[in-house]
């Protein structure tokens, strides 16, 4: 059975850096496009990032864009989004999710998902 599971998250205060990460078993994900998407209490699920199987190409929210950098280590069967100055707007719970397509921001595009890890930022 395939497994994407988070870890990384906690408490920061504004300005502060996390590091999540988020690794998989029970399958391979090495073709899979990966993804990281949040939601903030009351709001919908939103795009955060998104990273090619080879990881040469990534994509990121607009509200993000200089401030958080996805990555992944295939060998390692893991993906990681490394958050630099955090914000209190960044407070959510922050899901990885494998594409067996393309690097999408779109949530069906997106086959597996974690369970997902809270982020706070405290202002």
């Amino acid at each position: 059975q395939a497994l994407l599971v988070e870890s990384g998250g906690g408490l920061v205060q504004a300005g502060g850096s996390l590091r999540l990460s988020c690794a998989a078993s029970g399958r391979t994900f090495r073709s899979y496009a990966m993804g990281w998407f949040r939601q903030a209490p009351g709001k919908e699920r939103e795009f955060v990032a998104a990273i090619r199987w080879s990881g040469g190409n990534t994509y990121y929210a607009d509200s993000v864009k200089g401030r958080f950098t996805i990555s992944r280590d295939n060998a390692k069967n893991t993906v990681y989004l490394q958050m630099n100055g955090l914000k209190p707007e960044d407070t959510a719970v922050y899901y990885c999710a494998a594409s067996s397509g393309f690097p999408s921001g779109k949530e069906d595009e997106y086959g597996y998902w974690g369970q997902g890890t809270q982020v706070t930022v405290s202002s």
